[in-house]
């Protein structure tokens, strides 16, 4: 089992910056991908970025440019940067992990842009 809590999500302006963390705990050993997701009101589910325990990095083109993934391996911790935030950035950000068995997903942290 793996364990996920995020944090720094909140309000924001257009054009401004937010730095979201997930803290995994657990089955760490297991970790194959750790990922954002996003789910605005009434939409789907969607990857934001993803990061591999190789460190390969994958983005979804609507962020590519203004988002930047990264993990800190001794703290067991990995942070989306945002910078240049729209409004339609505003959503739930799930922290997720992927084994080779299972993924498991953290509580969410709304992320809201607007003036």
């Amino acid at each position: 089992q793996v364990q996920l809590v995020e944090s720094g999500g909140g309000l924001v302006q257009p054009g401004g910056s937010l730095r979201l963390s997930c803290a995994a705990s657990g089955s760490i050993f297991s970790i194959e991908i750790m990922g954002w997701y996003r789910q605005g009101p009434g939409k789907q589910r969607d990857l934001v970025a993803t990061i591999t325990s190789f460190g390969r990095l994958n983005y979804a083109d609507t962020v590519k440019g203004r988002f930047t993934i990264s993990r800190n391996n001794a703290k067991n911790t990995v942070y989306l940067q945002m910078n240049s935030l729209k409004p339609e950035d505003t959503a739930v950000y799930y922290c997720n992990a992927q084994t080779l068995k299972s993924g498991f997903w953290g509580q969410g942290t709304q992320v809201t842009v607007s003036s």
